[in-house]
């Protein structure tokens, strides 16, 4: 049966260049693509081949150092405004995906320190590599406190793809599945479809199943139907940005979920790494929802499903209130009240 371990990563850096696993392709083709330039990255960001916050945020670490790699000529006052310039070039790609600019933002802050252009552009790959290596021990720690929350048995609704692919390994919200199967649990899940562009069917479905985790696909309005008539002990979603108070952005469908979790007492918990959590907006108000491409509701794949000239919503996002919401769970612990005082503690810790 296949493990955990034999599920592609979704990035591998060999020196000299950024191996992205082309999550478009999947479920059925296993393609990496190979980027050398800030420009292919940020190109990768924007059309999904790499996505998940976390993934995301890591991409964009080596897309920095890749931009500023070839930089020569330029004293180090410069080199920093260049450098600034290419971050806020990356940033624009996803503007809702907070860990995109929390990990550009660091290493930018960080090459600071530097009195060189080699060593600004040094610091920056290394901590680009932290960062990387970092967060398979952050999700481990969110799966981990997630598992308190669960039992042998359990049955857990998951939507859009929050696992070992979005992140380095394991995931965010899939994180106390695979911790499960290693332990030896039987779990169960049911994965929505997540439209438009089907992150759910295409990936977390195919994801599970390379784990050995018996998972059911439904589509995003047969929820209702799920919740109502099967015995599922709680709805797990990742995050693409938290507020100071708790509420949260996630893929487009998840307030919904949240609202029938509500009506039908089912307890709805976010996971997110710390790097997630913007302290710098109150609520889920402030948040700028990015807004996508028509085609990829007008169409699925190459096949047209809707009139021409059609008018087209499709936000990628949308926010979920903190009152809505059971728990927040972390690599720093499981907050479901006082928001702010929990997070504000635990960055400042960092």
């Amino acid at each position: 049966m296949t493990t955990l371990q034999q599920i592609p990563e979704s990035l591998q850096w060999d020196g000299e260049g950024l191996k992205i696993l082309d999550q478009t392709k999947l479920p059925t083709e296993i393609n990496y693509l190979y980027a050398t330039t800030l420009l292919d990255v940020r190109e990768a960001i924007v059309k999904l081949q790499v996505r998940g916050a976390p993934a995301i945020g890591l991409a964009a670490a080596y897309g920095l150092y890749l931009g500023v790699r070839d930089i020569e000529g330029e004293n180090i006052e410069e080199f920093h405004i260049h450098s600034r310039e290419l971050a806020d070039d990356l940033i624009s790609a996803r503007p809702t995906a907070v860990n995109l600019a929390w990990a550009v933002e660091k290493l930018i802050q960080l090459s600071k320190l530097a009195v060189t252009v080699s060593e600004a552009k040094l610091i920056i790959l290394e901590e680009a590599i932290k960062l990387h290596i970092a967060d398979e021990a952050t999700c481990k720690e969110i799966g981990e406190n997630a598992l308190t929350l669960l039992h042998d048995g359990a049955s857990v609704l998951t939507h859009c793809n929050a696992g070992s692919i979005a992140t380095s390994r394991y995931g965010t919200a899939l994180a106390p599945l695979h911790l499960a199967k290693e332990k030896g649990w039987e779990i169960s899940a049911y994965a929505t479809e997540t439209r438009p562009v089907f992150q759910g069917a295409r990936l977390t479905s195919w994801e599970l199943k390379q784990s050995g985790i018996p998972v059911t696909l439904l589509t995003d309005n047969m929820v209702g139907y799920l919740l109502q008539h099967k015995k599922i002990d709680a709805i797990i979603v990742g995050a693409d940005r938290i507020t100071a108070n708790g509420d949260t952005a996630n893929k487009i469908g998840t307030l919904q979920l949240a609202i029938l979790a509500n009506y039908f007492q089912i307890p709805f918990y976010v996971a997110a790494p710390l790097s997630t959590i913007d302290l710098s907006i109150e609520t889920g108000k402030e948040i700028v929802i990015e807004q996508r491409d028509r085609r990829e509701v007008t169409h699925i794949g190459r096949v047209q499903i809707a009139p021409d000239g059609i008018e087209v919503l499709n936000p990628a996002f949308d926010v979920t209130p903190n009152e809505l919401i059971t728990a927040i769970i972390t690599e720093k612990g499981i907050v479901a009240s006082d928001y702010k005082e929990s997070f504000t503690r635990w960055v400042n810790e960092e």
